[in-house]
């Protein structure tokens, strides 16, 4: 028997060794703008990775040598299992078709790399991956809105079902995809494994990060997952006639609330966020777009609860001064409508979705979001006609 277990000792280095390295989440579209993606996938090994990029075609992938593009940080290539390669240089409004490697590293000693294998998303028995860049020149845009998960891959499932390039330009996770975000690894299994396996190699999603998104060990890791343009998890960007103001009203308790365990600093978030608000505003990009719409889980009303009373007193001056077609919202679970001028003290429409439903809105001359159920049928649709 001792001899049984000497022997298994031994092999356990050349077991592990063996063990293949894979592409074990992703990969998943982040930052799209016009000229710019962030292409983010995971792998189980330790690896340097990188993208070739080819233009639309019906070629092979390989009828030309492709360039690629690599997961760098301040001049060096970076080592790891979570991968983020940014391509820049892109044009508006086009496709793109791509690949992801990953080439494993078995070691990494000062400047000696010994590597292993390689893995890579098969380009052979099926069509590379594919994506087209955001463009503020189309005159219109399609995307899908869902909210308040927590996890249900189930639900998600039912409500993004068919979603792909050909019928929705993007798709927005408007908070609490999770309840709880103690490891990293949940943002996959909880929502983003089947985000990716339904459209999220090719369509692009933006978050607006929850208050449940802010709880447990892993969630001051999201931003790792979810990279935006400011740095933040509030941000903006424009595509086809609708410039979109991504908000993050943060927690909704006090930050000395006994929930947070002395960890919270959302006070102090909110009244940054609020300066750099001001600016967007003011920006030429911001007054020339045709709709303006905005992104924010807790909706500015109906709670006297302590986050939301300091998102009316800092945000809410700065919005309604700004001319809002809309503001999308989630949070409390329930479906609610607030026309204009029926919320005291907010001059722009709110609409407030459903955990149990999503929300899927064209935009041409005017907006028209229409609320459906998991199966996808309609429930209820709102028009916006343009305010400018």
């Amino acid at each position: 028997m001792r001899k049984i277990f000497f022997l298994l000792f031994l092999s356990l280095p050349l077991l592990l060794f063996c063990q293949e390295i894979e592409i074990s989440h992703g990969p998943y579209l982040q930052k799209m703008g016009e000229n710019e993606v962030t292409i983010i996938w995971t792998t189980n090994k330790d690896a340097l990775s990188w993208v070739e990029l080819a233009p639309k075609g019906d070629d092979s992938f390989y009828a030309y040598e492709r360039p690629r593009y690599y997961d760098t940080a301040f001049g060096s290539k970076r080592v790891g299992r979570l991968h983020r390669v940014t391509i820049n240089g892109l044009d508006p409004g086009t496709e793109y078709r791509y690949r992801i490697f990953s080439k494993e590293v078995l070691s990494y000693q000062g400047h000696r790399v010994l590597y292993g294998n390689v893995a890579a998303s098969d380009v052979y028995r099926q069509a590379p991956f594919a994506f087209r860049t955001l463009d503020r020149k189309k005159t219109q845009l399609r995307f899908k809105v869902v909210n308040d998960i927590h996890g249900k891959n189930e639900n998600l499932l039912k409500m993004l079902e068919g979603t792909g390039r050909s019928n929705t330009d993007l798709v927005i996770f408007n908070g609490d995809m999770v309840s709880m975000l103690n490891d990293p690894e949940e943002i996959f299994t909880r929502f983003m494994d089947t985000s990716v396996n339904i459209f999220a190699k090719e369509v692009p999603i933006f978050l607006a990060r929850g208050n449940h998104e802010t709880r447990g060990k892993g969630g001051v890791d999201l931003y790792n997952y979810f990279p935006t343009t400011s740095g933040q998890f509030y941000y903006c960007f424009q595509d086809g006639p609708v410039f979109f103001l991504v908000l993050d009203g943060g927690e909704d308790k006090p930050d000395s609330d006994i929930e947070y365990s002395e960890l919270a600093h959302f006070d102090d978030y909110r009244t940054r966020q609020a300066e750099w608000l001001k600016k967007v505003v003011a920006s030429e990009e911001f007054r020339q777009a045709p709709f303006r719409v905005v992104i924010m889980h807790i909706p500015p009303t109906a709670s006297t609860w302590h986050g939301t009373r300091d998102v009316i007193e800092k945000l809410i001056p700065v919005l309604n001064g700004s001319d809002i077609d809309v503001m999308l919202c989630g949070h409390t679970h329930n479906y609610r409508f607030i026309g204009k001028g029926e919320e005291p003290g907010i001059n722009f429409p709110i609409l407030i979705n459903d955990d149990e439903t999503w929300l899927d809105v064209e935009v041409d001359s005017e907006i028209r979001i229409t609320q459906k159920e998991m199966s996808g049928n309609p429930l209820k649709q709102h028009h916006f006609k343009r305010l400018r």
